[in-house]
């Protein structure tokens, strides 16, 4: 047998690499929560690191079989993880449009988003961001022209229709402690 002959690597993954992949995906997501795309990318990237001369098909391999054990214990669920980062970001004030687009870059399912969706309220995320960034009727400066472009140009970058944005400006302190009660009982 000749040592300098390229030997026939397997293409499938040893027992070995199948345990690190399960390990290695129960760490990730007693962690945090993980949607299916940034677990498999995880695994992947992180198979590619430890084990010298792994194929690209061994990589796919292990990272979907860390995805199929996540899901065969429960711990992976695209919907779930879509609702709570929605309920999140929204009391962080942030849009429907810029949740969409969040969850999106995450890999979940459009399907998924628009459930996660449906029961988010702009109005309350909005009122939200004009109490962090002190705009509208939380305001402690003087109004004058620069600021007021200031505040209707944040909710603009922050995803919100210049309805809204232009009613949390002109709200006024009660309304927008209604709102953000209201939004708590959810």
């Amino acid at each position: 047998m000749d040592l300098n002959d390229e030997t026939d690597v397997s293409d499938q993954p040893t027992p070995r690499m199948y345990a690190w992949a399960r390990n290695s995906a129960a760490y990730r997501l007693a962690r945090q929560m993980h949607t299916e795309k940034q677990l498999f990318d995880a695994i992947a990237r992180k198979a590619r690191e430890k084990f010298e001369d792994i194929s690209v098909n061994q990589v796919e391999l292990l990272a979907a079989a860390a995805v199929t054990f996540a899901y065969d214990n429960g711990a992976l669920n695209d919907q779930a993880y879509a609702e709570v980062k929605t309920r999140s970001a929204m009391r962080g004030g942030k849009s429907k449009r810029a949740i969409a687009q969040t969850l999106a870059q995450k890999g979940i399912a459009r399907d998924d988003v628009a459930a996660a969706l449906e029961e988010a309220d702009d109005l309350y995320a909005a009122v939200v961001l004009a109490r962090k960034r002190a705009f509208g009727p939380f305001r402690k400066a003087a109004l004058d022209e620069k600021r007021s472009a200031k505040e209707l140009s944040a909710f603009a970058r922050g995803g919100f229709s210049f309805e809204i944005g232009r009613r949390v400006f002109a709200m006024s302190l009660e309304e927008a402690e209604e709102i953000l009660a209201a939004g708590r009982l959810l």
